[in-house]
Parts: C-alpha cells; sequence; structure tokens
C-alpha cells in the first residue's frame, strides 16, 4: 500500500448503510426511531430501498429553468478564505499608495505570505527574528529545505511588503520603503483581486488539464499622464506652471522642495515624500493617499462573504451540458470514467490553494412548488400510471413525508420551503454545499433521483459544539466580522483538518435511488461528483421536540430569525388533543410542561419590573416580521413587549429592558393566552396521553398477568368498546385485544362442555378407578388447561381442573425424576403411589413405579449394608446377592449386583491371604503385613482375619516404638519393662527385629544376676540376691515367722499404691517403679535409715533383758524361743543370745573375730575388690534392675561407712574409749560398728574396727572360747580396754599390706597407654590416714584425687588408674572401681556418673538430707 503524500486527503469513515426490508420500508419514521439509536452516532446514515422501489422521475424538466449560484473553490475553505482576505488587505494597502502587489516566488512557488506574517508574529515579530537569526527556523516550518539560504530572501521580501504594513497596523513609525512603481521585479506577478486570477499555477500538475484562466496581468491604478501631481496641483503637458507657496508639509510644515511635495486625491492634504512614513523615492504615478485617508480606508469593515448568482440561467438539459463538458475537459476523460477517490481528493486539494482558482455552478434551494417534485404528486402535470399510484402515498415520498401524522411539521400551518416543501438541487462536479446544521436542527433526507454521487460528510450532534469550536479556533478572523458564519453555508473545512482536531467525521458516497438522514445538530456538507438531480426536505419527530425548543434557545443566544414559531406549534397541537396520537400527547404534555413554566417565570419577572399594561393579541394572524424580536429576533407567540413610543418595535420577554428608553410602567404586555388557558390546555393533553396510557395499562395487565390477576370476560369487552368510543390509534395492541377476546368466548363455551362431560363420566364409573376408558387421560386435561392459561379471563370451574393438572403434571415431573434416577428413595416412591390414588386421571406410569419401588427398596438395603461396612460380613452379602437375584432388571441394579458380587469375591480371597499370612513361620516382616493391611483397609466389608491382622500390625507398632522408646535419649531401660516387652512379643506373630536383641539383653540380665548370686548368697541360702543387697526392712524376734507370710501377701500390696517400705516387697515395687538410679537411691536410703532405726531399737530391747534383775528363765530366745540354757552364743549385730546347738558356730574362732547369727548373717560377705567387677559389668549391660540399684547402693554405702571410718581415725574419736566411764562405745561409735556389720561386703576396717574396740573394752583373756556359760560375761566380753594408739597402729597396717597386695599386682598388669598414669609417693604417709601422727610433714606430695565417691586412697610406689570413655574424662582408680589391669587395657570403661546421669543429683539430695 503506498503512502499518502504530504498534505493528501485521507476518506473518514463510511457511515452506517442501512437495506430495509418491505415490512421495514413501509412506515419510514417507525423504521428511522429504529435505526436512531445506531445512526445518530454517526450523524448521517445512508438508506438502500428495496430493489423494487424505483419512483417515477416526475419534474417538470421543460419548465424547469434556474439561475446558479457561482462557486470559486478556494474561497470556499475557512482557512483558504482567510489567506486570501489577507492577500486583498496587503493589496489594498499599497494601491492607496500608489503601488501594485506583486507576490514574489521563492524556490519556483509562490509565497505564502499569510503563512510568512503568521510565522514572523509568532516568533516575536520582525525585530526580534532578525535579533535572534531564526529566518532559517522560519523557512524550514514554511517547508524550505535548508542550507539554501531561503531565510535571506523570506527576510527581504517581509521587509518590503510585511513589514510596513505591520508597522502602519500598529501605528508605529515605519522605515524607508523599498517597494516603489520604479522598482521591477521580474520574479513578481500583478495580482487582480477582483478575479482572483492573478496567481498563475505549477507548470508541473498532477492533472493533465486545467480550466481556462485568464493570463493578462490587470493593474489596479489607472495611470493618468496627464493628471500626475507635482507641487500640490495637477500638471499640464503645457510648459507653465503656477506659484502654490500657501501649500505646507503637514510633517515639517515647511512648504520648500517643491518638486517633492504631493497632494492627497483623498483630502488634499501636503506632504514631501521624504517626510512621508515610508518615505518615497519619487512621486508616484497613480493616486495617493495620505496616511490618514490610508488608516480610514483600510479601518473599514470587510463586505459579508456570500455566493455571486449566475449570469445567466440554464435549462436541466443546458446546465447537464455544461457540466458534462466541464468534467471531461478537467480530467480528460469521459467523465462516467472518472474514479470518484480521485475526484474527492482533487475537490479538497483545489479548496485548500490559492494558487489555483477553478470556479463552479450549482443549482441549490430550487422551490419544487414552482417547478414540481421529482416525486410524483396529485394534481401535477405528470401522469402517474396505475402500477406506480402507490408512490403519490408513500411515507419515503418527500412530499409526503413532513406533513406525515407523526411528523410535528404538520402542525405548522405556513408551507415552508425547503422544511415543508422540499427544495431540488442539481450539482455539477466540485460543486459542494458547506458546513451547516438543519434549522431549528431538525432531521432532513435528500434522495438522489439520478446522475453521477454526491459525497456526503458528517459529524454527529453530540460533537457540534466540537467542531464550531475547531473552526473558530482556526479561523478566528472569519468569525470576528461573521459570528453565525456557520449559518450562512458559505464555509467549509477540510474533515482530515476536523479530524486531527477531535471532530468525529464520517462520509459516504450516495449514488441514484438512495436516501442520505442527516439527524438532529448534526453538521454536514459534501460535493458533487458531477451532474446530478436531488431534492431535500425536513421533518421531525417526536423525539424532536426538547431538541428544538434548545434551537430556540440557541438561535436566542444568536440573534438568529427563526423559520417557525415552536411555541405556536406546541400550542397547534394542545387544541386538538382529542384526535391526537396518544404517544405525541405523551411527548407534547413533556415540552408544553417547559414551555408553560418557562412563560409563567417571565410573566412574574415582568411584572415585577413594572409592567401592569397587558393585551391579548393574536399573534398568528401577524406576518411574522411584525413579531420578531427586536433584539434576539425570536418569533414571538406566547407573549411580547412593546410601547407607545415605537408602536412597530416588539420584543420578547427576555430583553424587555432592551426596547426603549421609556419607564416600565408605559410598556405593554401583549399576550396569546392567559396562564389559565394554557394550563387547561396542559391537562387537555395530559388528559389525552394518560387516558391512553390507562387505557394501555389495562390492556398490558390483561395480555402480560394473565396467571396472576386476571380478569373478566365483559372486561375485555368493555375495553374494546372505549378503545373504538374513543378513537384510539389503530395499533396492533388493539389487534391483539380483540383477537383475545374472541378467543376466550370460544374457550369458555368448550370449557363448559369438557366439564359436561367430565360429570357425566364420572356418573357412569361412580366415582371408582376400575375401568380405565371412563378417566380422563392427561392430555385431554392438558389442552384443556392450556387453553385455559391462554385466556385473560377466569371461569368458575378452571381452579378445580387447574389444581388436578398441577397435581397430574407434579406426579408426572416426579414420576419422570424418579424413573430417570438411577437410584430412586424407595420413600420418595411409595409416597408418590400413594399420591396416584387421590388421583382421578389414567397414569401409565404405576407399573413401573412398583417395580422401581422393589428395585429401590433392595438398593436401600445394600446401600446401608455397604454404608455400615463393619457390620457387612460375608453372609450378608450372599443373603443381597440372593434376594437381588429376583428384581427386575435395571442397569443401577445390575451395577449394585456386580459392585456385590465383586466385594464378595475379594473379601473371600483376603480373608484366605490374610489367614495365611498370620499362620506363616518364620513370621513375616511388618512391611508386608502392613502392606496388606493397607489393601485390606480398603475392602469395605466387616473381615475377621483382616481385622486381626490390623490388631497385630497395630500391636506390632506399638511394641516396636516402646522398644524405641525404652533407650531413646540415652535412657536406661528397666528389667520389669524390658520383661514385660519380651513377653509381650510372643503374642504378636510378627517378625520383631529388635526382639533377638532384647532376649539377649536379658539374658545377660540373668547371667548377671546369677553370677552375683553367686558372689553374695550362701549354699541354699533362703534370702534372695535383693533381700540381701537391700538394707533390712523387716528385723526382729519374728522375722523368721512373718517372712513367709509377707512373700505371699506381696502382691496384694503392690496393688495399692503404699509409700511404706516395710518389707523387701514394697522395696522392690518402689524400685522398679522409680523412674531413674537417683530416685531408687534415695528410696534405699529411706530403707537404710529405717534398718538402722530399727536395729539399734533391737539391739537396745535385746541388751535390755539380760539385765541383772530380770529373770533370765522366763524369757524366750533363740531360734527354738525357748529359756536360755546351756552353753549360749551372742551375735554381735542383734545382740540376741543363741543356744550353741540351734546354731552353727565357728569352734575356732579367733579373738576379735565377730560372731553373727543366722539372722545377721544373710550373705557370704565377699570383699570389696569382688562386688566392683558386678557393678561395673552391669553398667555395661546398661539395664536397671532392683538388684543392681541395690548393689549400687551397697557399694556407695560401703565407700562412705569406710570413709565414716577413717575421719573417726583422724578427728580422735578411737581415743576416747578408753576414757569411758561406763565401758560402754557411744552413740557414734555403735551406729559405726553396727553398719558396719550390716554391709554384705567383707571389709579390712570393720574388722579391725572390732578388734581394736574389742581390745580397748574386752582385753583378751587366757582363756577364750565363743561358747561362755555365762551370759553376762558374754556380754561384756567384747566390752575391754585395750590400747587405742595400737590398735589404730593395726588397723593402719592392716591397710596398708592390703594396699600394698593391690600394688604388687598392678605391677603385673599391662597399663594402657592412654588411660594409666604414675604416682609417686614419698616414704612418709599421709597425714590424713595417719592416727597416731595428726601433725602434717614438711613436705606435701603433689597429687591427684580420684573421682570416684568411695575412694580407697591406695598407697605405695605405683597406682593403676584408668580414665573414663564417657562425657566426663575422670581419672580413677582401678581398685576403687573394681576394675583389673587386664580389662582395663581391653575394654572402654564408663564411670557410673556417665553411664547414669541421675546419679550426681541422687548424691547431692542425699548428702543435702544428712
Amino acid at each position: 500500500m503506498t503512502q499518502p503524500q504530504l498534505n493528501e486527503f485521507i476518506p473518514p469513515p463510511e457511515c452506517p448503510v442501512f437495506e430495509p426490508s418491505w415490512e421495514e420500508f413501509a412506515d419510514p419514521f417507525a423504521y428511522i426511531n429504529k435505526i436512531r439509536p445506531i445512526a445518530e452516532k454517526t450523524g448521517i446514515c445512508k438508506i438502500r430501498p428495496p430493489p423494487e422501489w424505483q419512483p417515477p422521475f416526475a419534474c417538470d424538466v421543460d419548465r424547469l429553468k434556474f439561475t446558479p449560484r457561482i462557486q470559486r473553490l478556494n474561497e470556499l475553505e475557512a482557512q483558504t478564505r482567510v489567506k486570501l482576505n489577507f492577500l486583498d488587505q496587503i493589496a489594498k494597502f499599497w494601491e492607496l499608495q500608489g503601488c501594485t502587489l506583486k507576490i514574489p516566488h521563492v524556490e519556483r512557488k509562490i509565497l505564502d505570505l499569510y503563512q510568512l506574517n503568521k510565522l514572523v508574529n509568532e516568533e516575536g515579530g520582525f525585530d526580534a527574528v532578525c535579533k535572534d537569526r531564526r529566518w532559517t527556523k522560519i523557512s524550514v516550518k514554511m517547508g524550505f529545505a535548508p542550507g539554501k539560504a531561503i531565510g535571506s530572501h523570506l527576510r527581504a521580501h517581509y521587509e518590503r511588503i510585511l513589514y510596513p504594513y505591520n508597522l502602519f497596523q500598529t501605528g508605529s513609525n515605519l522605515p524607508k520603503a523599498t517597494l516603489t512603481n520604479d522598482t521591477k521585479d521580474k520574479e513578481y506577478t500583478p495580482h487582480d483581486l477582483p478575479q482572483r486570477q492573478s496567481v498563475q499555477p505549477q507548470e508541473t500538475c498532477s492533472i493533465a488539464r486545467r480550466a481556462k484562466r485568464m493570463k493578462s496581468e490587470v493593474k489596479f491604478c489607472k495611470t493618468r499622464p496627464n493628471l500626475r501631481r507635482r507641487m500640490g496641483t495637477y500638471s499640464y503637458q503645457k510648459n507653465c506652471f503656477t506659484q502654490v507657496d500657501h501649500y505646507m508639509c503637514l510633517v515639517c510644515g515647511s512648504g520648500s522642495s517643491e518638486d517633492r511635495l504631493l497632494l492627497c486625491d483623498g483630502c488634499d492634504d501636503s506632504y514631501h515624500i521624504f517626510c512621508l512614513i515610508p518615505p518615497l523615492h519619487d512621486v508616484p504615478k497613480g493616486d495617493w493617499r495620505c496616511p490618514k485617508c490610508l488608516a480610514q480606508e483600510c479601518g473599514k469593515p470587510p463586505v459579508a462573504f456570500g455566493f455571486e448568482q449566475a449570469g445567466r440561467s440554464y435549462t436541466l438539459q443546458a446546465f447537464g451540458d455544461m457540466a458534462d463538458s466541464f468534467k471531461s475537459d478537467y480530467f480528460n476523460m469521459p467523465v462516467h470514467m472518472v474514479p470518484t477517490e480521485l475526484v474527492e481528493k482533487e475537490f479538497w486539494r483545489l479548496v485548500s490553494t490559492i494558487e489555483e482558482d477553478v470556479t463552479v455552478e450549482y443549482g441549490a434551494d430550487i422551490a419544487s412548488k414552482e417547478f414540481g417534485s421529482g416525486f410524483p404528486v396529485r394534481n401535477s402535470h405528470f401522469q402517474v400510471s396505475p402500477e406506480d399510484e402507490h408512490y403519490l402515498t408513500s411515507g419515503w415520498n418527500l412530499n409526503n413525508m413532513p406533513v406525515l401524522d407523526a411528523s410535528v411539521l404538520t402542525h405548522v400551518t405556513a408551507d415552508i420551503c425547503g422544511m415543508k416543501l422540499p427544495w431540488l438541487y442539481v450539482g455539477m462536479c466540485f460543486s459542494s454545499f458547506c458546513w451547516h446544521i438543519e434549522d431549528h436542527w431538525s432531521y432532513s433526507i435528500n434522495y438522489l433521483h439520478w446522475g453521477e454521487p454526491k459525497t456526503w460528510y458528517g459529524a454527529p450532534g453530540y460533537a457540534a459544539e466540537h467542531l464550531e469550536a475547531v473552526m473558530k479556533k482556526l479561523a478566528p478572523e472569519l468569525f470576528e466580522s461573521q459570528p453565525d458564519l456557520l449559518h450562512q453555508l458559505v464555509t467549509i473545512m477540510n474533515p482530515n483538518t476536523l479530524m486531527n482536531n477531535g471532530v468525529p467525521i464520517y462520509r459516504t458516497n450516495q449514488c441514484a435511488g438512495e436516501f442520505v438522514i442527516t439527524f438532529p445538530r448534526a453538521y454536514h456538507s459534501g460535493f458533487n461528483q458531477g451532474f446530478n438531480f436531488a431534492e431535500a426536505v425536513n421533518f421531525c419527530t417526536m423525539d424532536w421536540l426538547p431538541i428544538g425548543r434548545n434551537c430556540v434557545k440557541h438561535y436566542r443566544q444568536l440573534s438568529r430569525y427563526c423559520v417557525f414559531s415552536h411555541d405556536e406549534m406546541i400550542c397547534n397541537m394542545a387544541c386538538k388533543a382529542d384526535t391526537m396520537d396518544v404517544d405525541l400527547a405523551s411527548a407534547i404534555h413533556k415540552d408544553m410542561t417547559t414551555m408553560i413554566q418557562e412563560e409563567e417565570e417571565l410573566r412574574q419577572k415582568t411584572k415585577k419590573m413594572g409592567v401592569v399594561q397587558s393585551r391579548q393579541v393574536d399573534y398568528e394572524v401577524l406576518p411574522d416580521e411584525e413579531r420578531q424580536c427586536c433584539k434576539c429576533w425570536t418569533t414571538c407567540y406566547l407573549s411580547g413587549i412593546t410601547c407607545a413610543c415605537s408602536p412597530q418595535k416588539t420584543v420578547c420577554l427576555y430583553h424587555t429592558q432592551n426596547l426603549c428608553s421609556c419607564p416600565q410602567s408605559n410598556l405593554t404586555l401583549h399576550y396569546k393566552f392567559t396562564l389559565d388557558e394554557l394550563y387547561s390546555m396542559m391537562v387537555s393533553i395530559k388528559l389525552r396521553a394518560e387516558s391512553y396510557k390507562d387505557w394501555v395499562r389495562s390492556v398490558e395487565e390483561i395480555l402480560e398477568n394473565k396467571g396472576n390477576k386476571k380478569r373478566g370476560l365483559d372486561e375485555l369487552h368493555s375495553l374494546v368498546e372505549q378503545a373504538e368510543t374513543k378513537v384510539f390509534s389503530h395499533t396492533s395492541l388493539l389487534d391483539q385485544l380483540r383477537t383475545v377476546t374472541s378467543e376466550a368466548d370460544k374457550v369458555a363455551v368448550v370449557a363448559q362442555q369438557l366439564l359436561n362431560g367430565k360429570r357425566q363420566t364420572r356418573y357412569r364409573s361412580g366415582g371408582g378407578k376400575s375401568q380405565n376408558q371412563n378417566e380422563l387421560t392427561v392430555e385431554e386435561l392438558r389442552g384443556f388447561v392450556r387453553q385455559l392459561d391462554s385466556l385473560p379471563c377466569n371461569i368458575r370451574q378452571a381452579p378445580l381442573l387447574k389444581d388436578l393438572l398441577t397435581r397430574v403434571d407434579d406426579f408426572q415431573q416426579r414420576s419422570e425424576r424418579l424413573l430417570s434416577d438411577e437410584s430412586p428413595s424407595p420413600l420418595e416412591l411409595q409416597d408418590l403411589l400413594d399420591v396416584s390414588l387421590g388421583l382421578d386421571v389414567e397414569l401409565p406410569q404405576l407399573p413401573l413405579l412398583r417395580e422401581r419401588l422393589e428395585q429401590a427398596r433392595w438398593l436401600e438395603a445394600v446401600h446401608q449394608a455397604s454404608g455400615r461396612p463393619d457390620s457387612l460380613c460375608l453372609d450378608t452379602m450372599r443373603r443381597l446377592i440372593d434376594q437381588g437375584v429376583g428384581l427386575a432388571p435395571h442397569s443401577s441394579v445390575e451395577r449394585a449386583m456386580a459392585r456385590l458380587q465383586e466385594l464378595l469375591t475379594v473379601s473371600e480371597q483376603w480373608e484366605e491371604r490374610v489367614l495365611s499370612l498370620m499362620e506363616a513361620r518364620p513370621y513375616h516382616s511388618l512391611d508386608t503385613l502392613d502392606a496388606a493391611l493397607q489393601e485390606v483397609e480398603n475392602i469395605p466389608a466387616y473381615l475377621p482375619n483382616c481385622l486381626q491382622l490390623k490388631d497385630v500390625v497395630t500391636k506390632a507398632k506399638k511394641w516396636l516404638h516402646e522398644a524405641e522408646a525404652l533407650q531413646l535419649g540415652g535412657r536406661i531401660p528397666v528389667l520389669e519393662s524390658l520383661s514385660e516387652l519380651v513377653l509381650r512379643a510372643d503374642g504378636i506373630p510378627v517378625k520383631l527385629d529388635p526382639l533377638s536383641r532384647l532376649e539377649a539383653l536379658i539374658n545377660d540380665v540373668q547371667m548377671w544376676k546369677e553370677s552375683a548370686a553367686k558372689t553374695f548368697l550362701l549354699k541354699n541360702s533362703p534370702f534372695s540376691l535383693l533381700e540381701v543387697l537391700c538394707p533390712k526392712c523387716d528385723i526382729g524376734a519374728g522375722y523368721q515367722k512373718s517372712r513367709s507370710k509377707k512373700i505371699k501377701e506381696a502382691p496384694q500390696i503392690s496393688k495399692k499404691s503404699s509409700t511404706k517400705l516395710e518389707s523387701v516387697c514394697d522395696v522392690e515395687r518402689a524400685l522398679s517403679e522409680s523412674k531413674d538410679s537417683a530416685s531408687a537411691m534415695v528410696t534405699l536410703a529411706e530403707v537404710r535409715q529405717r534398718e538402722m532405726e530399727i536395729l539399734l531399737a533391737l539391739r537396745a530391747s535385746n541388751e535390755s533383758k539380760f539385765l541383772p534383775g530380770e529373770n533370765c528363765y522366763a524369757l524366750s530366745v533363740c531360734v527354738c524361743q525357748k529359756a536360755p540354757s546351756g552353753a549360749m552364743v551372742q551375735c554381735e549385730l542383734c545382740r540376741d543370745i543363741f543356744h550353741c546347738g540351734c546354731v552353727e558356730t565357728t569352734v575356732d574362732l579367733e579373738y576379735g573375730q565377730a560372731w553373727l547369727c543366722p539372722l545377721c548373717q544373710q550373705s557370704r560377705k565377699p570383699p570389696l575388690d569382688k562386688v566392683l567387677p558386678l557393678l561395673a559389668s552391669l553398667q555395661r549391660i546398661r539395664v536397671r534392675l532392683p538388684e543392681g540399684d541395690a548393689l549400687r547402693f551397697l557399694i556407695e554405702r560401703t565407700v562412705r561407712w569406710q570413709h565414716r571410718v577413717q575421719q573417726a581415725c583422724t578427728e580422735g574419736v578411737l581415743e576416747k574409749v578408753s576414757k569411758m566411764v561406763s565401758a560402754r562405745l557411744g552413740p557414734e561409735l555403735e551406729e559405726l560398728m553396727v553398719e558396719g556389720f550390716l554391709l554384705q561386703v567383707t571389709l579390712p576396717e570393720t574388722e579391725q574396727l572390732y578388734r581394736y574396740l574389742l581390745y580397748k573394752l574386752a582385753p583378751l583373756p587366757s582363756h577364750s572360747t565363743p561358747c561362755g556359760g555365762n551370759t553376762e560375761q558374754d556380754q561384756q566380753s567384747p566390752r575391754g580396754s585395750p590400747e587405742h594408739n595400737k590398735v589404730t597402729q593395726h588397723l593402719k597396717q592392716r591397710k596398708e599390706s592390703s594396699d600394698s597386695q593391690h600394688s604388687e599386682k598392678a605391677k603385673k598388669c599391662r597399663k594402657k597407654s592412654k588411660k594409666s598414669k604414675e604416682r609417686s609417693e614419698e616414704s612418709q604417709s599421709s597425714p590424713t590416714h595417719s592416727v597416731s601422727d595428726p601433725a602434717p610433714s614438711d613436705s606435701e606430695e603433689d597429687y591427684s584425687l580420684c573421682a570416684a565417691p568411695w575412694c580407697r586412697e591406695p598407697e605405695g610406689d605405683e597406682v593403676n588408674w584408668v580414665q573414663c570413655d564417657g562425657s566426663c574424662n575422670q581419672w580413677f582408680h582401678q581398685i576403687c572401681v573394681g576394675l583389673s589391669a587386664e580389662r582395663a587395657e581391653k575394654e572402654d570403661y564408663i564411670c557410673i556418673s556417665c553411664s547414669q546421669p541421675d546419679y550426681d543429683d541422687c548424691e547431692r539430695r542425699m548428702k543435702t538430707k544428712k
């Protein structure tokens, strides 16, 4: 696609084109109202009648003779006319100074002086452009190429031609002018103002041939050589001169230089040519005007622009020949071959140029009344053929359209040419009609009878003000002199220019036989493509009324004549209210309400101004020129103001003050109607509109609200009679009412017959349902009710029959819904069957409903069973399948049977598979069973084996969770929990991976218990390991008898949450329930406290038996509970005596060895170095059990007792024994000695302490025997008073000997490189271990402390140490933790603090408690 050239015309978008059908074309105003929402958006539209609609051309061609208008194309366009007016002013300026204006050429183009002047003014004027050197910029803006020094040429031309004119316009001093009559410039061509033909066209043009133009130059000033002015007077050809000394120059006041003195041809004033502004070099040849006369001539207002009438008249044939000849000569081709696009572009080029002056002629506004319309009319010279007679009355006949009933112009009494009477238009190529809107902003319709197309341009009505503003903006000079320029139809503007400024423009080409309609206030213009004949007229519809009133207001503001009185037209229509179209009456009522309101306000305002005189006048009998407002030229009708001073003058009520200067009381109000008469007219028109509205409302209510508010048949007849009486217009609504009324009469008769027949049928059948042929079919009932529904009236039997049909329809709808439903509800089916019993109509759905009821009940049973999968067992499935086999076939039943059978098969298979999984040996893994369970859980049925599998999997997961939780976070499990967990695993048929590890752990614990039992328990000992290791909680004479009873009662006691620790069972339960080792240590500490209290009390009780005042033979002693007799032996712990024959005694018991009774001697009492490995091995097993807690407590108790003994030695408590007066031990020593006997561990300190105390309190006799006849002696025998220092020294030597043995063994062991260290001891022992010499030595030993709380503080040249591999990294003596050198080398050691984190807390609590 080629790009458009610069300033080339671009066609606007096309307007809508409508092609009505014959039905739509029948009513013109109805069709126009139909397309109005679309067409009014573009302002214009084109209508193509049906192809068969071809009215004959009825104009009297022979009589038609007209004088066309002359149109110079470049004067039509607003912007071009502004340029030409400017050139006229410039030419006139120089002509009055005796000079001829010649327009210069630049770059072989005529210089646009108007654009040059405008650009210089925009840049600040001549001085500013010269100062800033902006002439090159101006040349570029004017379209000249830069770099060719065009600016200097433009400056010279401006300074010569335009600058003096601008200075003259401003009244400033003018510089010397260089443009004189003697200056010759071949580039200038004379400007012929009258003919606009001086400017020659370009040599190169796109069109090959132009219209002939005049080429002779015409000068404006006539040379009169015999009348040349010089020295203030005319000079004759004779050589005689007359003296004129009395002429003086008005500028300098001197009469010198008489040969340079000029006399003005206007006022006879004298001026020197060198005193003039601008100065002249020589005397002008033509007439000359002084500056004063020049200002007076140039200041005259311009003459209003208008078209000239041609100098000759044309017949239609002559004008056609001229038009065709012009077009063919101009385009150099036959007229029918010239494209419309080419003509359109050439037209807009011509109107926009000043270089070419093309003149055409246009036969416009030819009255059809004089020469006859192009459409056939009655009583004309044109004979209409019978087949064309319908065109006489056609609404599209432009003679009929303005006076149709739907057009309000029919109520305008005068025949207005162009509005009510069509105008004829004979066009030629380029003849145009300028931008305008129709009078009173009415509609217009144009029909092209024949000829070449007519090109139209239109703007919508809403853009009218915008278009006016754009044209005033672009050509303000034209509107300054003619404010109503657009109403003169003499100005055109390029559509592209308007579109570029935001005005919506649309176009169309109107061909022969087509209509173009313009809508209210839609600006339109156009031109003819060639010779053609068109006809146009105005019309106004109801929707135009408010627009027309606004137009009158607009005319009043512009002081423009009105073609007719809008108020007069409204009042004329109101006087015909009784026969007026009701829709038109409604529109008139709205407009009349506005009119009366304005009139009332104006009359009240006039009255307040002081106008009191009034007179009623018949304005309609006055000619328009006698009742026009002399201020705004509005045609007065309702009222006007006159004054006696000027009776021929009238003003409207808006301009009362503009009439004259007389007092207001002298003015007289002329009125056509009083306000009461106006209101009466408005009421009549309102009644007409509302009566029809009421009738329409009633009819519409009857026809539309059939189901809600039905009226009687008599009311329908009444409405028909009302329409005929009041002569309502024949509308489709009236036809519909008559049709409905007639139909209602017929249906009423048929309805009565149907009801009578139904009664007879019910009577013959007795009201029963035994005979189906006697029942009314549904279709019969429906047909009757359908007829009732179509009626707008009521029938007495209608409610009963409609109710029956409603219930039947409801039954059928419910039946259809339930039968189409895959699974209908049995309750709904049964309810529907119950409803059918009350319907006296033949219902074919009943057998199917009964059949579906059985199916629905079975489906509901299946659904209920499926909804409770916990109770849907295999037997239930089999029973439902057997029941479903006997049902009628249905898709839902078959699907349910298939699902049920599939469920049964799957359930049976899984029951067998799950059973095999649980009975398999070896057991399956949990993942296998869990995967099977995941599949089983999706089966909606009650499956016992599957539920058992689910229980097994749940138990297995719980068991594994508990197994993992036992040792979670480094916790040490309790043996009872392990045993219970392993015992529970026996009932779970699942392969449990941790089970073997737990069983091995329990086995290790059992082996440890066996090893501990071998270490502690005596052969055939009646005591359990826990009884031996725990502190005693039941000590006394009845201990042996009550022991078995307490063991039997242990289960019942364990069930009670008792906090008493009265038996071993209580202690065992408390240890098992303890959370950690620390709480277990606290419990054992309480038992130990109880043990000490009971034992000390028992010792005191037993010793009190043998006081001197007591009868010894009345006592019950020994295990036999008999009186003392014979050889007796006393227990050093409980202080009870026993017959030597009843208990086993050691005959060779040496002096210093304590004897304990069988009740006190419960274990082997192994040495500590054998006990410590047991605790270490238990720590490696990492299982908590009561025996282990008891063993740990025993070791801790032992170590604490050792420390107490060492502390007693250090503090000199033993030295005080010999000083005791009563020869009895103090409570501290007694408690120390008793606790030493209670320890189930053999310690050298126990024996040494006992011997020391025995030596001190009971010296060694000559003959010593363990059995004696005197119990008193036995009691006193251990209470000798040996030397304390010797015993202490003996104990120390015994301890050193023991440590030395351990040291020797350690030397033979292999030491760990990382966990052993040597300690060097000095020859002197530590002062804390010395009893005889408590003072410290001069040199102290640099040693490390053992971290064991029961450290035995071994001494020697070499002591073996071991470091904890746990988190504490502390060092311990190997002997203190019961570890041999070989084991320390091979195995990792973890101390008790790291293996049992709660141990340290327990230790602190025990110390705090003490």
